[in-house]
């Protein structure tokens, strides 16, 4: 049986706890014996983190120690997988750039903030898994600006502006919603939905998510 470890926790407004349960009813029912807990304690055995197949963090903003990142670092370069979604992943720890170089990017803006309708856009000439047989879908959510990782293999966009800021002078750009990458042997996966829970009432955005647990556990 495939082992996960979720750690929720960090700023209250992005629901952490209820994605917590909703992704472990997520990876119980493809097989997974989940452990779920609210501290980055949970980081400082290294020998467990190394016995994992996935680490699921849920932590938007807040610290974590030089201990903590280099020990899910260690495990990830070893071959365990880490996905995640929103601010929970790549918005976590905003002063560790060692977490945003394996997770492969960081949320910079979020233009009009929360309520905002725009398009998830599958990226259609990709051969990955994770997006095999899905059709772009629409949401009423925030929309991520995020700084990527060149590296990064995108599996769908949504394309800015759709509210008007500064940056909109520049034109039309498409920025990942979707990515994989590789850190060592690890597979590591993103998808900036998930804004709140309620986002995963929608059957593109929960799939894209299980897929990619599956995909991303060793």
């Amino acid at each position: 049986m495939k082992k996960a470890l979720i750690v929720w926790g960090g700023w209250d407004g992005h629901f952490p706890k209820e994605v917590s349960g909703i992704f472990k009813n997520t990876l119980e029912s493809d097989g997974f014996s989940v452990e779920v807990s609210d501290t980055l304690v949970s980081f400082e055995d290294k020998e467990k983190l190394m016995g994992l197949d996935l680490i699921v963090p849920i932590w938007t903003m807040g610290e974590i120690s030089d201990v903590q990142c280099e020990n899910v670092i260690e495990a990830v370069k070893s071959g365990v997988g880490i996905a995640g979604c929103h601010g929970g992943m790549c918005d976590s720890f905003r002063n560790s750039v060692s977490w945003q170089f394996m997770t492969g990017a960081q949320w910079i803006a979020h233009p009009g903030n929360d309520g905002v309708p725009y398009r998830v856009n599958i990226k259609k000439t990709s051969s990955s898994p994770i997006v095999e047989g899905m059709d772009d879908f629409d949401v009423v959510s925030e929309q991520y600006y995020i700084h990527i990782d060149p590296a990064v293999n995108v599996l769908a966009t949504t394309r800015f502006p759709i509210v008007d800021t500064g940056n909109a002078s520049n034109g039309e750009v498409d920025v990942p919603v979707v990515f994989t990458k590789r850190f060592g042997l690890g597979k590591v996966f993103y998808n900036s939905l998930g804004h709140t829970h309620k986002i995963f009432d929608i059957p593109e955005a929960l799939e894209l998510m299980k897929r990619g647990f599956l995909w991303a556990a060793k």
